[in-house]
């Protein structure tokens, strides 16, 4: 098993497909279902031992939760505001415009 190259928080991009999103979770190795996984065309269809990442991810038209691979994700550089309508339940926007995972503990 090998360490994840991305962390939770990190604003990333699809390599392929035109969206991007948060990290809000990360699996070692896969961990959906295998009618999940053959679904994708086999051309593209990802490795099983890689870390998988779980995005609150957004592109031109909706909102959604989607399950990558990282051989399928690149660091999303344009620092552009992730709208997602989830990320104030997950994450604080520190000054710097950095995903902080909010703190649990009561005031």
């Amino acid at each position: 098993m090998r360490a994840a190259n991305f962390k939770i928080g990190q604003q990333v991009r699809h390599r392929i497909f035109p969206f991007r999103g948060v990290i809000f979770d990360v699996d070692p190795v896969f961990a959906n279902t295998d009618e999940w996984w053959e679904a994708i065309p086999e051309d593209i269809r990802p490795h099983k031992d890689q870390p998988f990442y779980h995005l609150l991810a957004e592109n031109e038209s909706s909102y959604y939760v989607a399950y990558v691979s990282e051989q399928n994700l690149l660091p999303d550089e344009s620092r552009e505001k992730v709208t997602h309508p989830s990320i104030p339940e997950i994450f604080e926007v520190d000054p710097s415009g950095d995903y902080r995972i909010k703190s649990t503990n009561a005031h």
